[in-house]
């Protein structure tokens, strides 16, 4: 027997999020492992936000190396699961919900000595316009000489592939319970056009009882050279770039000047 549930918004999907979370990244410590390149340039008590925080597995990780951590998503279902997983691991996380354009609204320019915008977020940004309002945002809140660290899919890849389905090859299991992870792509013919994602999650319970979660995403593309641009105009400076046409994500650091 199989239960299909379709929503349009992050809130139903953050109650299975951690099935997109690799079992490297999933615990706390190990995710903000992953970033020690460039929080070796911090001091241990920095203040960092992290915006799009999903469910919290960075902001927590950050709290757990004695940062002042803030933690920010558009999603209100995601924001509670980051304030549940800072009180198991007795972190000192605050979180809030925001999207990128209110963030101005809820801290001063010059806040942050980091900003992380990771998970392949940015995206879903509507637009030339929405993501440079996102990018001004995030600027601001930076102190000067502040850095910004930001993942994303390598478009340029994603959009050669055409539209697509693309079935997980293993279970994945956490909390006990095993799951298999679809995503579906639609990719429209034009970048500056709205494409979508569909992630849909089929989790298998004690009793065989398969539910699927899932969850369809709008999101506007990006050649990694209009990032580059749209990062200067909001005065940020690239420092490191890990971009290969080659490989599926990267990582950009970049300053504000």
């Amino acid at each position: 027997m199989t239960k299909v549930v379709v929503v349009t918004g992050y809130d139903v999907l953050a109650e299975v999020y951690e099935w997109l979370i690799s079992d490297a990244r999933l615990p706390p410590a190990e995710f903000a492992a992953s970033f020690d390149d460039v929080l070796n340039l911090l001091p241990s008590n920095a203040h960092v936000l992290d915006c799009s925080c999903g469910t919290g597995q960075l902001a927590v990780g950050l709290a757990g190396r004695g940062m002042q951590v803030v933690a920010t998503d558009a999603s209100e279902a995601m924001v509670r699961r980051t304030a549940e997983l800072s009180e198991e691991f007795g972190a000192s996380v605050r979180a809030v919900r925001a999207n990128w354009e209110e963030l101005p609204d809820h801290f001063q320019d010059n806040t942050f000595d980091m900003v992380f915008c990771v998970g392949n977020s940015l995206h879903h940004a509507t637009g030339a316009t929405g993501r440079g309002a996102a990018l001004e945002s995030m600027s601001r809140l930076l102190r000067p000489g502040g850095r910004l660290v930001l993942t994303s899919r390598t478009w340029e890849l994603v959009r050669a592939r055409g539209s697509r389905l693309e079935i997980s090859d293993r279970l994945v299991r956490r909390n006990g319970r095993d799951a298999v992870v679809v995503y579906r792509w639609e990719i429209a013919p034009h970048w500056e056009e709205e494409h979508h994602i569909e992630i849909a999650i089929a989790q298998v319970d004690a009793t065989g009882l398969i539910l699927v979660r899932s969850e369809l995403l709008s999101c506007w593309p990006y050649r990694y050279e209009e990032l580059e641009v749209e990062l200067h105009r909001v005065g940020l400076q690239t420092e490191l770039s890990t971009f290969d046409l080659e490989a599926e994500n990267y990582m950009v650091v970049a300053s504000k000047v």
